[in-house]
């Protein structure tokens, strides 16, 4: 009879343990689902984000070719422009020693006029003596 009871109380457990078992992986089994409905949530949010990635990077490689041509094509005005830089740079640089020379010709003329001036003003003056004389 202990042996009896025995059996009876090992073969409780077993149910026991076998109920719970299938419990736990019924629960383990919706646990498995929601993962798996989550994997395909993230497999299509990610091919979407790949998706406007490449549009995205695709916008961008047309985006930068055109401001690659844009700038090829001022590339040469700024080179125009450098060029002429340095063309007015000349150009003010020229003026100005023309200027200097233009003022020093000026104040040897003013001299030279000065000196005239005060000759003629003698000559009429020694002019006047001699006929007065």
């Amino acid at each position: 009879m202990t042996l009896e009871i025995f059996l009876l109380v090992v073969a409780i457990v077993i149910i026991a343990v076998a109920v719970y078992l299938v419990l736990f992986l019924k629960k383990l089994s919706v646990v498995a689902e929601e993962t798996q409905q989550t994997l395909k949530v993230l497999t299509s949010d990610v091919n979407v984000t790949l998706y406007q990635t490449n549009e995205l990077l695709a916008k961008a490689n047309v985006l930068v070719e055109d401001v690659n041509g844009k700038v090829a094509t001022l590339n040469p005005l700024f080179t125009a422009v450098a060029d002429l830089s340095v063309s007015v740079s000349d150009l003010n640089h020229s003026a100005r020693g023309l200027t200097g020379k233009a003022r020093t010709g000026v104040k040897n003329t003013a001299k030279a006029g000065g000196i005239l001036t005060t000759l003629n003003l003698f000559s009429s003056i020694l002019g006047k003596k001699k006929k007065g004389s």
